[in-house]
């Protein structure tokens, strides 16, 4: 274990960014899939959309989101697998309890990625980090990369600047010179579209973008454009922030065949609700609902949401959103459908409980 003395130098916070999380476990199981490409999520005969794929699949332009078909089209021998929740859950936890050999301050993005805020250690960030993706794999068989800087924004950039099975450093005095030459699209909150805004003011990187003024991001970019100032300095106040409250849960599906009807769409909708349920009656008992949704997506990928705000979960506004839902597509078949629930936060949901007693009590 690392010293843990207390210091009072710059933060020091490292990104860890598992390489393809989901196929990497899969070829672990089924080591005779090294070296082919490989994908999770899709099916076979081209129905659904990738969750993610290896290197080797990568090579032939196949990226996470990307239709299960048309990957297909551009890899012929690709092997697509179906995506196994609870083993991708249970190896997340393994990595997250070395995280915590390490630190207590760690916020988790996702199954496969997460800050840590090593700030307390006298070691260099540089050796934690090795230590930390060394571990990993002796205890996984999986490979890590990570990125270390002085906050989150600098240590995610640099978690994918090594990539894989590697890790990078921004270290506090090589910030305005790392800064100047990255593209926008770096910037944490920076989209596609908020790229091409950029793009039609002559600004590709962030050295471009300092030389514009707050007001003048201001009026460009709105509330937005005060953090677009900080943060193409490479400032970032956001804290390494654990237990990050989940706002949303859902399930769904792609089906092996589009669907036709509303009436085939229903049948479907109440299995995926039999699901939802069960994740309400589990790791989210207690959370307090704020509205329901639903998502369809049709035959040629154009998707809707509907959604409504509820006071308890019922089957029958999902009945509603569904219908609501599959009318927008005027006949179109339906080759996807999504069922959720969004929560208020628990600062919300404390108010609530106030007003309530408030209101048993007057």
């Amino acid at each position: 274990m690392q010293p843990g003395e207390v210091n009072h130098k710059p933060s020091k916070i490292i990104h860890v960014d598992m390489d393809c999380f989901y196929a990497a476990i899969e070829i672990r199981e089924q080591p005779e899939l090294s070296g082919q490409p490989v994908a999770v999520g899709g099916r076979p005969d081209g129905r659904g959309v990738l969750t993610t794929c290896n290197y080797e699949a990568r090579e032939f332009g196949c990226h996470s989101a990307m239709p299960a078909f048309k990957a297909l089209e551009l890899c012929p021998n690709l092997v697509i697998l179906p995506v196994r929740h609870d083993l991708y859950r249970s190896e997340a936890m393994r990595i997250r309890e070395i995280f915590g050999e390490f630190t207590p301050i760690v916020e988790p993005l996702s199954l496969d990625e997460a800050y840590l805020d090593l700030s307390h250690l006298r070691s260099q960030g540089v050796s934690l980090a090795r230590e930390i993706r060394f571990r990993i794999k002796n205890k996984t068989g999986l490979t890590a990369s990570a990125g270390i800087g002085s906050n989150k924004m600098l240590a995610k950039i640099a978690s994918d600047w090594n990539k894989p099975d590697g890790q990078f450093e921004v270290r506090p005095e090589e910030v305005p010179a790392f800064m100047q030459d990255l593209p926008v699209k770096k910037i944490w909150g920076v989209g596609r579209k908020t790229e091409e805004k950029f793009a039609t003011l002559g600004v590709k990187t962030c050295g471009e973008m300092q030389k514009l003024n707050l007001v003048a991001l201001h009026q460009s970019f709105g509330h937005f454009g005060g953090d677009l100032y900080r943060l193409c300095r490479g400032h970032d106040p956001r804290k390494v922030t654990p237990n990050r409250e989940r706002k949303s849960v859902s399930v769904e599906e792609t089906f092996p065949a589009d669907l036709s009807t509303l009436g085939q769409g229903e049948i479907e909708l109440d299995r995926l609700i039999v699901e939802l349920n069960e994740e309400l009656s589990g790791k989210h008992k207690g959370r307090v609902v704020r509205s329901a949704f639903v998502k369809v997506k049709f035959s040629d990928f154009k998707q809707t949401t509907v959604e409504s705000r509820i006071k308890e979960f019922s089957q029958s506004v999902y009945s509603k959103l569904i219908e609501e839902g599959w009318n927008r597509g005027g006949g179109k078949s339906v080759r996807l459908l999504g069922v959720g629930v969004r929560f208020f936060s628990q600062t919300e949901t404390a108010g609530i409980k106030q007003l309530e007693l408030f209101n048993e009590i007057n």
